[in-house]
């Protein structure tokens, strides 16, 4: 029962290696299957349009219905999509299709995942377990699995047999056994017998909570932002630096992108507070020097400043990642978790389209000052969150540090604490908006 949400961390993980298993590939497409610059940004495109359903449709039907019922689905989805990409090197049709199906898993697991490890991820399943455990088991099982998911498949490209489907087929088999393994978990969610309205079930009070709109919101889109142009657009900066081993360099930047979010994150479990945003805050801080590095790296073409920039915005990422899940879960009162999750998960991954923007502006200006410009808007994203360190917290926040449990509801002097979540008229209860 205590390790029941290594299962379901298990799926989260092989979804998640699914879905960013396609970004070192890239190469691959472009060179090999000779498909051009838009079709490639296209299916890139299509990753998203699936993610996004799944998440705003997924988190509050699971807020309904229970976790199981919408969290199942997704790795049989995620498995489906990777035997369709596997099917389709060289068919545009059926790589929108496969990238369609993995982004729908994905955003099932963000939303329903994140909310089912947090819940088993509480003194009711695991006795003794700290506050914030489940953002940061959830996290780490997200960037696990894009990270070793990137850097596996750019290796069995680069020098594996039948490169492009040996990939795709690895996560197919990952995939499969982790829907095995969480066949059995305990439900957290039961279905209510009064149900209500559906309707009132796809609205999120707690996304209209000050602290989430004047806090987490503006760092959202920076989370898949920094990771985005440290594994995405930084390799094909590169590429012509390492001939014949583009593909190769993809997946070690990716590595080491989301292999420093990982560390971070381990290291990183002091810096959470109920009172304050540090976690987010150094977060956005890391974000300015490794865009700078971002920059000097697009201007002198050297590998090494690109694997330290890489680093610097893995760092950032791993930490606005767990950052803004520990502000969502304590924001959200127990019927708007999984909703409020898939509404954070849906600004964060705004940031994935920065690749593309980049590129649409790269014949005006050059990635060097673009970079440039991201730090710039960094900074003064960090100053909107140094402005509300303390201000509109959740009544449910307390007095505690990062390691111990959280204190009473009652707001800590010289600090503004938000109303306490109540429910709505109709419906099951809800979590008001501040």
């Amino acid at each position: 029962m205590t390790r029941a949400w290594w299962r379901v961390a298990a799926v989260l993980f092989a979804v998640a290696w699914g879905g960013n298993e396609f970004t070192p590939l890239l190469v691959l497409y472009r060179t090999r299957s000779h498909l051009g610059m838009l079709t490639v940004d296209v299916l890139l495109a299509a990753y998203v349009l699936g993610i996004v359903p799944g998440l705003l449709v997924g988190g509050p039907l699971s807020d309904r219905f229970g976790r199981r019922p919408l969290m199942l689905p997704a790795p049989v989805l995620g498995a489906i999509g990777s035997a369709v990409l596997a099917a389709g090197a060289h068919s545009p049709a059926l790589l929108f299709i496969g990238r369609v199906c993995s982004g729908i898993a994905l955003g099932l697991v963000m939303a329903v995942g994140t909310s089912w490890v947090k819940e088993l991820s509480s003194p009711a399943y695991e006795p003794g377990v700290d506050a914030g455990a489940g953002a940061r088991r959830a996290s780490l099982a997200l960037t696990t699995g894009f990270g070793l998911g990137a850097a596996v498949a750019a290796a069995l490209a680069q020098w594996g047999p039948w490169p492009a489907q040996t990939p795709y087929l690895v996560n197919v088999a990952i995939t499969l056994g982790a829907l095995v393994a969480v066949l059995g978990v305990t439900e957290t969610r039961p279905r209510s017998a009064q149900p209500g309205r559906l309707v009132d079930d796809l609205r999120i009070p707690a996304a209209g909570h000050r602290r989430f709109l004047r806090v987490v919101a503006p760092t959202a889109p920076w989370v898949f932002g920094t990771a985005a142009s440290a594994y995405a657009i930084l390799p094909s900066l590169l590429a012509a630096q390492v001939p014949g081993l583009a593909v190769g360099l993809a997946g070690l930047m990716c590595l080491v992108a989301l292999g420093c979010g990982v560390v971070v994150q381990l290291a990183g479990r002091r810096l959470d507070c109920p009172d304050d945003a540090r976690g987010l805050g150094v977060g956005m801080l890391a974000a300015v020097p490794g865009l700078v590095l971002a920059a000097a790296t697009a201007t002198t073409g050297s590998v090494t400043l690109g694997l330290a920039a890489a680093a610097v915005l893995g760092c950032s990422y791993g930490l606005l990642l767990v950052g803004g899940l520990q502000e969502v879960q304590r924001i959200a009162g127990p019927d708007d978790l999984a909703g409020l999750t898939a509404v954070y998960y849906s600004v964060a991954y705004l940031g994935f389209f920065v690749p593309a923007v980049l590129a649409g502006l790269h014949g005006a200006v050059g990635y060097p000052a673009m970079f440039v410009v991201g730090a710039v808007l960094a900074a003064a994203c960090l100053g909107v969150v140094l402005l509300g360190w303390r201000r509109h917290l959740p009544a449910s926040a307390g007095p505690a540090g990062p390691a111990g449990p959280a204190g009473p509801a009652g707001p800590r002097p010289g600090r503004s604490h938000d109303e306490a979540p109540v429910p709505v008229s109709s419906g099951p209860a809800r979590s008001a908006a501040s």
